[in-house]
């Protein structure tokens, strides 16, 4: 397996992180056609890219957040030293409200910290319609 800089990897588990510029690399969709390109089913897309798009199903994977704002565990250019904590806070809250509402049937989520996915099981309420354990990964 090739695993380039900017893919996504859990365990054994990876996927292409979203390509950027306009060139398709190993057959994965450049970033113009991400959310549109069939090729790109199996990539990991982000806020940039998901942006603007309605799925009917979506999946956020949680990284080591932790239910507080990590600067250096993000990859986003946007965090740079320069910008206030405060903002970042805001800013990565935005990114994960942006992530989280654009299935239209449903968002999996999945969270590489045990402790947040334990966290996520107990806020499924399972009478309100939630599906246990298909909505947290």
């Amino acid at each position: 397996m090739t695993v380039l800089p900017h893919d996504v990897v859990i365990g054994d588990w990876s996927r292409p992180g979203n390509l950027y510029g306009d060139r398709s690399v190993l057959g994965a969709p450049p970033a113009p056609l991400w959310a549109t390109d069939p090729a790109g089913f199996g990539q990991v897309g982000c806020v940039y890219t998901a942006q603007g798009f309605e799925y009917d199903w979506s999946g956020v994977i949680i990284g080591t957040d932790r239910w507080v704002v990590d600067r250096a565990a993000s990859k986003d250019p946007v965090f740079t030293k320069a910008t206030p904590d405060e903002d970042v806070d805001r800013l990565v809250r935005n990114t994960y409200k942006v992530l989280l509402t654009r299935g239209m049937i449903g968002t999996i989520v999945y969270s590489t910290d045990p402790e947040t996915r334990a966290k996520l099981r107990e806020l499924i309420h399972p009478e309100q319609g939630a599906r246990t354990p298909v909505g947290v990964g």
